[in-house]
């Protein structure tokens, strides 16, 4: 081979190679591979219960159902109780009341307001949220991160549950515990011993709700109180998305306001079909359907 024919086949060879690379380039498909996500993962995720773009557009497409408060009957209420949680059963309440010094579980007869029993709460403990689960009373705390857990029939302090972060509301759902602290988050927990399982973020037209309180669940919807406000929200707990709002504004009169704290308590009887709702420090509780506006 001459020196000229080597310099020529040589020249043709780094053509090539450049037009290859260049196909390359061009091609879309060329690194598809090392874009698909490994297996158990999810494009710019890491597994977390976060919502996604589409769940984004479907809470903004949410119809929200506005509705009010129809007063049935009003009772009498411990005007001493900072109410935390709210449980009914068998044609009694059992309520959660809050405050260092002050917390306690108590068994209450609806129609009279009467207190039929009450286990005070250790005074280092701010007592929070109350579900019932089988044959037991689980009530958490606020900053202590303790589950205080009670057999239902005798009110007796039967065993406790650890968990991270601050406990604002608690509802059971017949498998689960639906838990609150006072953020837009909801966690899901084991009901055994309220391990954490699921996190879902409440969103309101696509946007986040702060401020979640006491829960109450009930034919799959979740009726949470936003600390602060007159109003109560009703959302899918597996989703996060408010699917109707409760203006409860009407409950109290104006000078009545000035001498409570804030609406807090939500209890749902099966057989009436009917919501009862107080607040802390109030002096009446009230039986009630909520009616579209």
């Amino acid at each position: 081979m001459t020196l000229v024919s080597g310099i020529f086949r040589a020249r043709l060879g780094f053509l090539a190679l450049l037009l290859g690379l260049a196909a390359c380039q061009q091609s879309p498909d060329a690194t598809a591979g090392d874009l698909t996500p490994a297996s158990g993962e999810t494009a710019g995720g890491h597994g977390a219960r976060d919502l996604t773009v589409g769940d984004e557009k479907e809470a903004r497409s949410t119809t929200v159902e506005r509705l009010s408060v129809k007063i049935l009957a009003t009772y009498p209420h411990d005007p001493g109780a900072f109410t935390q949680g709210l449980v009914w059963d068998g044609g009694v309440l059992y309520e959660s009341t809050g405050l260092y010094g002050k917390s306690s579980l108590r068994r209450v007869e609806p129609m009279s307001g009467e207190v039929l029993d009450r286990r005070a709460v250790d005074p280092n403990l701010f007592a929070e949220g109350l579900a019932m689960v089988g044959d037991r009373l689980v009530q958490l705390t606020w900053k202590a991160g303790i589950a205080l857990v009670y057999d239902l029939a005798t009110l007796e302090l039967v065993d406790e549950y650890g968990f991270n972060g601050e406990g604002w509301g608690l509802a059971y759902d017949g498998n689960l515990l639906v838990m609150s602290d006072g953020s837009h988050r909801l966690t899901l927990r084991d009901s055994s011993d309220l391990r954490w399982r699921v996190t879902v973020e409440v969103q309101l037209g696509g946007k986040k709700v702060e401020n979640i309180n006491e829960l109450e669940l009930v034919d799959g919807d979740l009726y949470a109180n936003v600390w602060g406000e007159e109003r109560i929200i009703r959302l899918d707990p597996e989703t996060g998305v408010v699917d109707g709002v409760i203006d409860c504004s009407g409950l109290l009169e104006a000078s009545e306001k000035s001498r409570v704290d804030v609406l807090n308590g939500i209890a749902y009887d099966p057989v009436s079909e009917t919501f009862w709702l107080t607040g802390k420090f109030w002096p009446r509780m009230f039986q009630v359907v909520f009616v579209p506006v």
